[in-house]
């Protein structure tokens, strides 16, 4: 199978309103391109920290260093086979001028281009400080 095509980071339907959700969907596009890059700095640059994450049944509060362990991506693939990470949907569902609720759903894939699973999600994209991060995420992914 030929490598995933990174322009497809940004396929997948989306709803945003000019403005601050299209802002806000920049900070989320650019969080995924890191992700699938294995750029932790690239990954830290889109959160404003500390961060906040809802998954598998506990709540997790993220220091910027999370992000700094060399050790985040071996022990990712090693548990799930994953090797990238597409958008199924990009929805702003809730927005005012300095915030923005997505609801939105990736797929990850193995190497070969197989499904490891659909993870529909929350993000809470906020313009703190001049600057639109991740603050929060509540994801059905484990």
């Amino acid at each position: 199978m030929e490598p995933y095509d990174h322009e497809l980071e940004h396929s997948g339907d989306i709803v945003a309103a000019p403005g601050p959700e299209q802002e806000a969907l920049k900070t989320i596009n650019s969080y995924i391109s890191a992700f699938n890059r294995r750029d932790l700095q690239g990954m830290n640059a889109a959160f404003h920290f500390p961060h906040v994450r809802i998954a598998s049944g506990s709540i997790h509060v993220l220091e910027e260093d999370r992000f700094n362990d060399d050790e985040f991506f071996t022990a990712f693939i090693d548990r799930t086979g994953w090797d990238y990470s597409l958008w199924d949907y990009r929805h702003a569902v809730q927005s005012k001028e300095d915030k923005v609720h997505f609801a939105v759903q990736f797929t990850r894939y193995t190497s070969e281009g197989a499904v490891i699973g659909h993870y529909p999600s929350l993000w809470i994209v906020a313009l703190i400080d001049g600057r639109w991060g991740v603050q929060a995420r509540s994801s059905f992914a484990p």
